[in-house]
């Protein structure tokens, strides 16, 4: 049986598990941005080194290279270096921000509302037949937790998304600014108060993500938990209908 990270632990210093393709090339960015970025400290350490080895007040070599005030080779290797290694790293960065910011024709429409100091939520898609479906989020207390439930991190109403399904995702604010974000599916998206931003969202595999406000929104900023429960289309057509 397989265990994902899907929440925040203490002293976490890693990713949680991916569970949708963003997440996943946001992870794979990060592992080749530490192999130029430790190539770079190692030959920075060595160079340094060098330099305190050969070039100290005392050292015959100082001495000797005293006269030298400029070398055109090393000023257009230094020059050109960090630019081919710039351009090297922005070519799957930009591929990867354009990919987030892209909306596939959605299946499915969720609209995220945040408060002072919760969550609310509206399924719009099926207004014309059977309604729109609203509820808002509220972190469960503390003393009301139930075993094996995690803390500050719990909600009386999850989000349930269909996996392999297009989902477009809204999210806007009603009074102060909030931030939607949910780690494992790579989504961080402003809350602001009379604007409308959007992104989309496709889960690769079923299970309970949890995310947190990530804008800091007054006293109660650390009680806006959210929840996203991966299910089948089976069980999320289940779920609609106990909710009409």
């Amino acid at each position: 049986m397989l265990f994902f990270l899907d929440s925040s632990t203490p002293w976490q210093l890693y990713f949680q598990d991916a569970a949708t393709p963003v997440m996943e090339g946001i992870i794979n960015l990060h592992h080749d941005l530490m192999f130029f970025i430790t190539f770079i400290m190692f030959f920075v350490f060595v160079v340094l080194a060098r330099t305190l080895l050969y070039f100290h007040k005392d050292s015959i070599t100082a001495n000797t290279g005293q006269n030298v005030v400029h070398g055109t080779f090393i000023e257009i290797v230094w020059t050109v270096l960090p630019s081919v290694i710039l351009i090297v790293v922005a070519l799957p960065s930009f591929a990867l921000l354009y990919s987030i910011d892209e909306i596939i024709d959605p299946v499915l429409t969720i609209k995220c509302v945040g408060h002072q100091w919760f969550w609310s939520y509206e399924y719009s898609d099926f207004e014309f037949k059977i309604g729109a479906i609203n509820f808002d989020s509220y972190m469960i207390a503390e003393d009301e937790l139930e075993m094996g439930e995690l803390r500050l991190l719990e909600v009386d109403n999850r989000i349930v998304l269909p996996i392999n399904t297009h989902i477009r995702v809204l999210v806007t604010a009603a009074d102060v600014l909030h931030s939607w974000a949910v780690p494992s599916l790579g989504i961080k998206v402003d809350a602001c108060n009379g604007r409308l931003n959007q992104t989309s969202v496709y889960i690769l595999r079923t299970g309970v993500f949890y995310g947190q406000c990530s804008e800091i929104c007054g006293v109660g900023h650390g009680n806006m938990p959210i929840v996203v429960e991966a299910v089948t289309i089976n069980k999320y057509i289940t779920w609609l209908c106990e909710k009409i």
